[in-house]
């Protein structure tokens, strides 16, 4: 099972004045790809009071791909002012498969984290399986 819940605040600079016609062109590329994802689940780009966020999240039987993950990536490299959380849950990721992970998106660098508050998984989240 692969679950997955997240949202970026995109920005091109972390200075919080970006250039407003360099920014809509980021975000134009962004929604292209987004598209080409082309996911059943929950992938949305939009602007709000001003300022384009992603937000998206899925619950799959397996990871699939064009990954989710990757797109994190991608908003880093192309958009390093932006800022969000991605937290997952993999039970096939090895090492990791009673963790919630959170990827953390800040000035053009994704680092990786345990969730504390919902692992490890059982018994936090769910009972342990029993015969």
């Amino acid at each position: 099972m692969f679950e997955y819940h997240g949202w970026i605040t995109v920005r091109e600079t972390a200075t919080d004045d970006d250039d407003e016609a360099r920014l809509r062109r980021i975000v134009a590329e962004l929604e292209l790809r987004i598209a080409q994802m082309d996911s059943p689940y929950l992938l949305d780009l939009r602007w709000m009071n001003g300022e384009p966020f992603v937000h998206l999240g899925g619950y799959s039987n397996h990871r699939s791909s064009p990954d989710v993950l990757e797109l994190f990536e991608h908003v880093a490299v192309v958009a390093p002012g932006s800022y969000g959380l991605l937290h997952v849950r993999d039970d096939e990721d090895p090492g990791h498969e009673n963790e919630v992970i959170v990827l953390r998106l800040v000035r053009g660098v994704v680092t990786q984290h345990t969730e504390a508050l919902l692992s490890p998984c059982i018994p936090a989240v769910e009972d342990p399986f029993t015969d």
